[in-house]
């Protein structure tokens, strides 16, 4: 029986609460914390009745790590879920290091002021290394690998579905089916259609920093970048139907080509 602090109260926190909550057999005490507390009680105060979960709330600021110790100290999790916003990732980071705490994310980190200098001498000295320009990527959260080996903690990066049950169908595809793997195509769309030419299903403004940046793709040892948008194809999807599939730089590839 686990407690886990889920950092985060929006739509993919509030999916990924639900399913903590119809396992109450593994959670059993669940903290939902974000700036905005009534959020996270009204969620709450769904779940209270289809649960046996224990579940509390709290007040916290995501982009302060003392307050994030603070909490954590208070709550005592086993396992801190930062389903918050990809910019507050390494303070999480920060405070669950601080605290000798596991720590699990469904998306990379990615810099909120991309003026900032110290930031941008980083990006740029990346972007002619690897190849490509987005804003997000992985080499910031990585650096904490042995800090976290030293602390005898464990970090879990990118365990949404992409990243994260992708690149698990990918390595388990690879460790139980084939010999070679040459070539891997990840496809992913929304099963609904609000009707709207643009409809996020996560923060809008993630998802507007990424269909516009530069796509961009691992081929032959090395990044190939393109135009935002600028490869279209078509795709059937069993159960859903035809779709438009843009290519997109997204995290896993980083993680893939990697490993």
């Amino acid at each position: 029986m686990s407690r886990v602090l889920v950092i985060g109260c929006g739509g993919v926190a509030s999916v990924a609460i639900h399913k903590i909550c119809q396992v109450s057999e593994v959670f059993s005490d669940l903290c939902i914390a974000s700036r905005t507390v009534s959020k996270c009680d009204k969620l709450a105060d769904e779940l209270k009745d289809k649960t046996s979960t224990n579940i509390t709330t709290a007040k916290v600021d995501a982009d302060n790590t003392d307050e994030v110790i603070a909490l954590i100290n208070e709550f005592k999790p086993d396992v801190v879920l930062n389903v918050a916003l990809p910019y507050q990732d390494l303070t999480i980071m920060d405070a669950c290091l601080a605290c000798k705490v596991p720590y699990v994310d469904t998306a990379n980190y990615e810099c909120e002021d991309t003026d900032n200098p110290e930031w941008r001498k980083v990006y740029e000295e990346r972007c002619k290394r690897l190849g490509f320009t987005a804003y997000f990527d992985y080499s910031w959260q990585w650096a904490y690998r042995e800090k976290y080996k030293e602390a005898g903690i464990t970090a879990l990066l990118g365990t949404g579905f992409d990243p994260g049950v992708t690149s698990v169908f990918t390595a388990y595809a690879q460790k139980h089916y084939f010999d070679e793997i040459h070539t891997i195509d990840i496809l992913d769309c929304n099963g609904g259609d609000h009707g709207y030419p643009f409809a996020t299903n996560f923060n809008p403004e993630i998802n507007l920093r990424e269909v516009s940046a530069p796509g961009s793709y691992w081929e032959d040892g090395h990044w190939v970048e393109i135009p935002a948008m600028s490869i279209k194809r078509e795709y059937n999807f069993e159960g859903v139907g035809m779709k438009d599939m843009y290519l997109l730089h997204h995290e896993e590839i980083e993680a893939l080509a990697a490993n």
